[in-house]
């Protein structure tokens, strides 16, 4: 018999976040510190508006790009928040969460041979929808003593002639950085410069510490070249109603949508009606969560510099990047051990890229009460590698 499957889904390979959380769903008294969820249940109002969408029938197909009602507060949500003016008509698409607007603005956009540049560390699905889409992923090594931010210079020598796409994710999954106003002008000037386009991840948008979130196609002639990805799963705590949605230009909306209506249809209808209440009256809850992640996210960094354990501070998202060099183990190594030993589970740095080596995520996405056991585990075990050393 014939090979029966695709040489190009084989030589990708599985994500590495995933194998850690599997083992841990096996393992009494693990606790994981390594998926990206919020801890928090979808806000009391949210689940109701879907409950009611229920009781009413409402289980029909929506349009394939999504309720306009839904697309019309998303665009008043996002001017509020970026300051920037969408038509609900033919520049809004509702998806299958943030992941599936990845993936088909890829696909609209790439050629067979077309370059994507790719800044890592960087959210684990890049890489296989480049590949997926016939694009050549270019990768740009960030650097922990730039805070993870994508510099100007190492732009301009990643581009050549093939590049079509810059990814930008910000704030970051998996280091937490963000790219202030001034960083991102700076990247604008040579994605016109260049007559580039931008994928925008700005699903973590909502979730900064002590600094405005700023959007790159904000700056000027960036916004018919970028496409704005964003979502419900993380800001709203609604990860598994599986939303996200994206903005930009008509011209490749139109090329998205027609992707979405034949392998999607149309993202799932009571979803969608949820979605509406978290845009019109969620503002309070997204800011309490944020409070939270904060306090969190203090408690951490405080216990990292108890740890004498080195991490740059990140100021968005909800995960820290620490590095274990000095322990001399690769991050998986490190990771495997310590799930071993002390029944924590963190995902190895190079499950986000080669340039992830030598680190860790940790996801701060959790009561402060798991943070605290995990935190003492993960200092035992530290302390018994020093004392080996």
């Amino acid at each position: 018999m014939r090979n029966p499957l695709s040489d190009r889904i084989v030589e990708i390979q599985p994500s590495g976040i995933r194998k850690f959380f599997d083992i841990v769903n096996e393992m009494p008294d693990a606790i994981s510190l390594g998926v990206g969820e919020p801890d928090f249940d979808t806000p009391w109002h949210i689940r109701e508006e879907g409950i009611y969408s229920l009781e009413r029938g409402r289980t029909y197909y929506t349009s394939n790009a999504g309720l306009m009602e839904l697309r019309e507060e998303i665009v008043n949500y996002t001017k509020r928040h970026l300051g920037l003016t969408y038509d609900p008509k033919s520049e809004v698409i509702i998806t299958v969460g943030g992941s599936e607007a990845i993936d088909i603005a890829l696909r609209a956009m790439l050629n067979p041979g077309d370059e994507v540049i790719m800044p890592e560390p960087c959210y684990v699905s890049y890489l296989p929808c480049i590949k997926l889409a016939n694009g050549v992923p270019v990768s740009i090594e960030l650097k922990e003593e730039d805070e993870f931010r994508l510099q100007k210079d190492q732009l301009l020598n990643a581009i050549t002639d093939k590049t079509k796409v810059l990814i930008l994710s910000y704030p970051n999954n998996p280091t937490g950085a963000i790219m202030t106003k001034e960083d991102l002008k700076a990247i604008a000037e040579v994605v016109v410069e260049k007559d580039l386009f931008v994928i925008s991840d700005e699903i973590y948008s909502a979730l900064t510490y002590g600094a405005q979130h700023t959007s790159i196609a904000s700056f000027p002639g960036m916004q018919e070249r970028t496409i704005v990805i964003n979502g419900f799963s993380k800001a709203f705590a609604m990860t598994g109603w599986r939303l996200g949605y994206a903005l930009g230009p008509k011209i490749i909306l139109e090329q998205m949508t027609k992707i979405h209506q034949f392998c999607i249809m149309a993202a799932p209808t009571t979803s969608q009606y949820a979605a509406i209440s978290a845009l019109k009256n969620g503002e309070d809850d997204v800011e309490e969560m944020r409070k939270s992640y904060n306090l969190r996210r203090n408690y951490l960094m405080s216990a990292m510099r108890r740890m004498k354990l080195q991490c740059f501070e990140p100021y968005g998202a909800f995960y820290i990047f620490p590095c274990i060099k000095e322990f001399g183990m690769t991050s998986e190594e490190f990771a495997t051990k310590l799930l071993q030993q002390e029944k924590v589970a963190v995902v190895p740095g190079s499950a986000f890229g080669e340039c992830g080596e030598g680190f860790i995520r940790i996801s701060y996405a959790y009561s402060i009460e798991e943070l605290k056991e995990a935190l003492l585990r993960v200092e035992r075990f530290i302390d018994t590698l020093r004392k080996k050393a």
